[in-house]
């Protein structure tokens, strides 16, 4: 039996909701797995969990995993080696990181984990650190042909007199503002005249340096999966109908009215499978592996498909976008989570056959 290590929590805005999807993956884990469970507190503090939790997340997902702060449960990570409690190793074999955000999907951990020569789900280092910045992924997708919505960035040095003067210009009301890298939809203003932009900078440079000034289209919101390492494959697109203005954190998480989840999304034959192509595309490009779920807008009036983000570790609750569209695929959550622990070990397998000396 093959031990993983689920990391959930962490240093993020998405802490709780991290919570909930670590909750939800325990659940749904096969037999074949033994669990060890790490909760990381809002200090970014590691903690083991008792194996009672452990047995308790097995029997429901009801609710979401707490996170017990024992000093003397305090893991460590050793270099070259692994995860240690109080000097001793803990046996191994794939790490989960069920984190959201912040110091959990932007490459941190997975550097981390790199170091400590421990197999892991999801994008390596630079794919996740890729990723979780907009501004940054949409010019290599730019630059590779792939169509996103106009924008440009703004830097917390820079005018912005000249800025709001700028997207004036070139997008009209109304327009986007958000942080370039923040995830659920933190930080974001729709910014409908001239006296919105300058509080909508202010609000998402609370929590980024640099800002993502983008066209607003009357859009659907497409949504596929994509899983696999060297030859990933796109699964059925689904659709978020949000009741708000847009999707952004309230109607996420906090209004049960929010949006409308469906799966699959009213889409004829060809504009799926044309999703479905470049949602891969995108998930090349931004040097994802193991899973990502890819998010389009489809113009309404142009029909035309734009790429607008890509999220290398989504959510994993119970109705959480990424394990619906696999199972309308016929995989379902207990052999997704399967595929993906496999997938992480066998990237480490790969990467431990590199040479990393000359001489």
């Amino acid at each position: 039996m093959k031990t993983v290590l689920i990391l959930y929590g962490g240093r993020s805005g998405e802490h709780e909701v991290s919570l909930q999807s670590a909750a939800s993956v325990v659940y749904n884990l096969s037999a074949q797995w033994k669990i060890l469970l790490a909760g990381i507190d809002k200090e970014g503090v590691w903690y083991l969990q008792p194996q009672s939790a452990v047995e308790a997340a097995r029997a429901s997902a009801q609710k979401p995993l707490a996170i017990t702060q024992d000093e003397n449960a305090a893991l460590s990570i050793v270099p070259g080696r692994g995860a240690a409690l109080a000097g001793r190793l803990l046996p191994i074999d794939v790490v989960f990181p069920v984190l959201h955000g912040s110091f959990g999907e932007d490459g941190l951990v997975q550097g981390l984990l790199e170091n400590a020569r421990l197999a892991y789900v999801g994008a390596g280092v630079l794919g996740s650190a890729l990723s979780m910045d907009k501004d940054t992924a949409k010019r290599v997708w730019r630059d590779a042909g792939i169509p996103v919505t106009p924008f440009f960035t703004l830097r917390t040095e820079e005018p912005r007199e000249q800025a709001g003067k700028t997207a004036e210009a070139q997008f009209g009301y109304p327009f986007f503002v958000k942080p370039s890298a923040a995830g659920s939809s933190v930080g974001i203003s729709k910014v409908h005249a001239r006296e919105e932009f300058f509080p909508a900078i202010d609000e998402a440079f609370r929590y980024d340096s640099k800002v993502l000034v983008e066209k607003a289209l009357s859009a659907r919101e497409i949504e596929c999966s994509v899983l696999g390492n060297l030859e990933p494959r796109a699964f059925t697109p689904g659709e978020i109908i949000p009741s708000h203005e847009f999707y952004d954190y309230n109607a996420k998480y906090i209004d049960s009215d929010g949006a409308r989840l469906l799966v699959p999304a009213a889409l004829d034959d060809a504009a799926r499978e044309k999703v479905k192509a470049l949602a891969v595309r995108a998930y090349r490009a931004a040097e994802a592996e193991g899973m990502a779920r890819v998010d389009f807008f489809l113009d309404k009036d142009s029909g035309g498909l734009y790429v607008n983000e890509i999220n290398t570790l989504p959510g994993f609750t119970g109705i959480s976008m990424f394990p619906r569209m696999c199972a309308h695929g016929g995989l379902s959550y207990a052999a997704l989570l399967d595929e993906l622990l496999e997938l992480g070990m066998e990237r480490q397998r790969r990467r431990e056959g590199l040479t990393f000396s000359y001489g």
